[in-house]
């Protein structure tokens, strides 16, 4: 008797199994970036000179986009503030045109790792393999301040702020209230080491997509500055978060 019980309760549990078919189950990691504000673009067809005059034909063909999404301070108009961006590449950097309408340019902390933030300067975010996350003190991502004069600062490994002045080339020309900002960017992966010599820029291919945003300080003679504006909305109260949180920035792909 107790063996066709157990014969009947196998065979229920076998059959139970059989009929229990679960469809896969996709398993997100809780670090993927969402992709967003996606670009595709392309390719530069001439070389192209850091000089701050966008008079390559890679320029010309290449798209405009606003720089309009307030991140700190008060609402603007088109009075107080106008930016826009385009991009293009090539198998060594990535190249940034940046035109920004402000009256007001300000260069006042004379060191340059102290409170650069503060001071007018062009940021440009980018995330080599578009991998999102944490990079506050981390090479994870960058988040490049170029300043007025040139130099380029950014939080190191070591929580100071530190130049990257190899990482970036970049040129400014002003013209009554509006300046051309011309950029040159390597792109270095997480691997990136503060105390190495043999650090290494990624070569840039078709189809690679790459996190990105860009943004502008703005001061007008005030002791911190009045605006951050940005490339791309930024949800939640604190949109001051692109420098610690990679998950924010749109994304590029590159095309031939």
């Amino acid at each position: 008797m107790k063996k066709h019980i157990l014969v009947i309760l196998l065979s229920l549990c076998f059959i139970s199994c059989k009929n229990d078919k679960k469809e896969p189950v996709e398993i997100i990691s809780e670090s993927s970036k969402p992709e967003k504000q996606l670009r595709k673009i392309t390719k530069a067809k001439d070389a192209i000179s850091v000089d701050g005059i966008a008079n390559e034909t890679s320029w010309k063909n290449a798209k405009w986009y606003p720089i309009d999404q307030v991140w700190l301070g008060d609402s603007i108009t088109q009075d107080d503030f106008f930016g826009r961006f385009k991009i293009t590449w090539d198998d060594d950097a990535l190249y940034v045109l940046a035109e920004i309408k402000d009256d007001t340019l300000i260069d006042k902390i004379n060191d340059p790792l102290v409170k650069w933030w503060d001071d007018d300067c062009l940021e440009i975010f980018v995330d080599e393999d578009n991998s999102g996350g944490e990079h506050q003190y981390n090479h994870n991502a960058f988040a490049y301040h170029i300043a007025l004069n040139g130099n380029i600062i950014d939080m190191s490994t070591e929580k100071v702020g530190k130049m990257y002045n190899s990482h970036v080339e970049s040129k400014i020309l002003t013209t009554n209230n509006t300046s051309v900002w011309e950029v040159k960017m390597y792109l270095y992966d997480d691997t990136y080491n503060d105390n190495s010599n043999s650090n290494k820029p990624v070569k840039l291919t078709a189809n690679k997509k790459i996190g990105f945003a860009i943004a502008y300080c703005d001061n007008d003679y005030s002791l911190e500055r009045e605006n951050f504006i940005g490339s791309i909305p930024v949800e939640g109260e604190d949109k001051n978060r692109g420098w610690i949180d990679a998950n924010i920035f749109g994304t590029l792909k590159l095309i031939n």
